[in-house]
């Protein structure tokens, strides 16, 4: 696949990573795509206002005092930016004109009901109807109709991570991977928007749409001048958190071959799937990836899952630990955040669940999250090898359960994140050569009875 030449010669590139859980700056080296420093922080829901939003004056101080520190060593030559999908910024001139809203908030019964009997069809988005705002048209419906005054002040809309772009360069644009992941707004077939947006009136507001790779302007005065850099700072377009965990092995893969990007979201993309077999009703949609062609995908909230379950222990299993989580038939069934993910009404259950250690939990929780990777897997049509990214990548128990249940190679990605690297690829980074796997190994026969048990207490759900 040929690679966009709208490139930064930057031999370092500062990364602006936008996760829901946490942000981070990352330092990336351009000449080997290697993460040479970084630093995160909490991404915080505030409560106050007229709905939970998030905090974005607390996240662009600790990427100012970021950047700054980095402005000395190890030093950057360009900014990038990646943040997660199901947000979009309404700005009204200099300033937001209503607080990015988190999308996990839930509205009221009458306005989902409302929205639902406006939202296009999934044949026209291949975006499925989710719950709270995940769908960014839900949103601005939302805005729109409970919040009009607020709203009317309103001049530009941008998704979330060109809201940061703005916010360094002063320059407002849109891009299609934010635009294309379930937002309702986009029409990846036909590659324009969709239909809602003229239903809610949104295209007077809605800010040019450029390429992930495209330089949009460079760091503003006075901004440059307090982080204390001197030379000219490029800032790209950016590109939505999954998608940018894609990249990489869309440049360097042929297809088929699928993407686990993990994260507070499991995120699978299917390269060479089918978009014909996707269902609405399991959280199956079309991504657009960084070229704008639409890759089939699922999700769940499989990173938020596993803190649940584990209550954030990273105490892992020894074989003999886990061979006891298998053998006693210790599993949980779906899904643990509901509303989302290829089994979203179902009430969780956990079997055998008598008093469990936190290596055996952290051992019931990682194959529970492979078993839901394999079915989002199975519902696109998955084929080739498996890469998984971002904090699963090191989690042995899962990828071996992930090899045992695909029967197709499992690649472990290296690096915190793959987004970090997606997003340093649209500012000119190399892309390093192609992860190699630790040759894990499938779990031994009594994992299959145990999977095949644990589907089986499904259909009986």
């Amino acid at each position: 696949m040929p690679f966009p030449s709208a490139m930064s010669d930057g031999r370092r590139i500062a990364v602006m990573d936008v996760g829901k859980t946490n942000a981070k700056v990352v330092i990336v080296d351009a000449a080997t795509g290697t993460e040479i420093a970084s630093r995160s922080t909490q991404n915080r829901v505030a409560r106050d206002g007229p709905y939970p939003h998030y905090d974005v004056e607390a996240l662009w101080g600790f990427f100012v005092d970021t950047l700054t520190i980095f402005a000395q060593s190890p030093g950057f030559d360009a900014i990038s930016v990646t943040a997660h999908g199901a947000a979009a910024a309404l700005l009204g001139g200099n300033d937001l004109a209503m607080p990015v809203i988190d999308y996990e908030h839930v509205y009221p019964d009458e306005v989902r009901a409302a929205y639902a009997a406006l939202r296009p069809d999934f044949a026209e988005t291949r975006s499925p109807l989710l719950s709270g705002g995940l769908n960014v048209g839900a949103q601005i419906h939302y805005q729109k109709t409970q919040f009009p005054a607020q709203f009317s002040t309103a001049k530009t809309i941008v998704t979330y991570a060109q809201y940061w772009v703005w916010r360094l360069t002063g320059i407002a644009v849109n891009e299609v991977t934010s635009l294309g992941c379930h937002t309702d707004l986009w029409n990846p077939q036909e590659g324009e928007y969709s239909s809602l947006v003229d239903t809610l009136e949104l295209r007077p507001l809605l800010a040019p749409i450029r390429t992930a790779f495209d330089r949009i302007g460079d760091l503003r005065e006075p901004l440059s001048r307090q982080i204390g850099v001197v030379k000219t700072i490029p800032v790209h377009c950016g590109i939505h958190d999954s998608n940018a965990s894609l990249l990489p092995h869309l440049i360097s893969r042929t297809s088929p071959f699928s993407v686990v990007s993990t994260g507070t979201w499991v995120v699978s993309f299917a390269v060479g799937g089918r978009l014909d077999q996707l269902d609405p009703a399991r959280d199956t949609l079309a991504n657009v990836e960084a070229y704008g062609k639409a890759v089939p995908s699922a999700r769940f909230m499989g990173g938020r899952e596993f803190d649940l379950l584990t209550g954030g222990s990273n105490l892992e299993p020894d074989a003999d630990t886990l061979d006891q989580v298998i053998s006693e038939q210790f599993m949980i069934l779906p899904s643990i955040v509901q509303g989302s993910g290829p089994y979203p009404a179902h009430e969780p259950v956990r079997l055998n669940d008598e008093w469990r250690s936190a290596p055996e939990l952290n051992a019931a929780a990682s194959l529970y999250t492979a078993l839901m990777t394999n079915t989002c897997l199975e519902l696109i049509g998955a084929a080739g090898p498996t890469i998984v990214e971002g904090p699963f990548s090191r989690n042995r128990t899962y990828r071996s359960a992930l090899r045992s249940l695909t029967g197709r190679e499992v690649i472990a990605s290296p690096g915190s994140t793959g987004t970090s690297l997606g997003a340093a690829l649209l500012a000119g980074a190399r892309c390093p050569v192609k992860a190699v796997s630790d040759d894990v190994a499938p779990l031994s026969g009594a994992f299959d009875i145990y999977a095949r048990n644990w589907r089986d207490n499904l259909r009986r759900k």
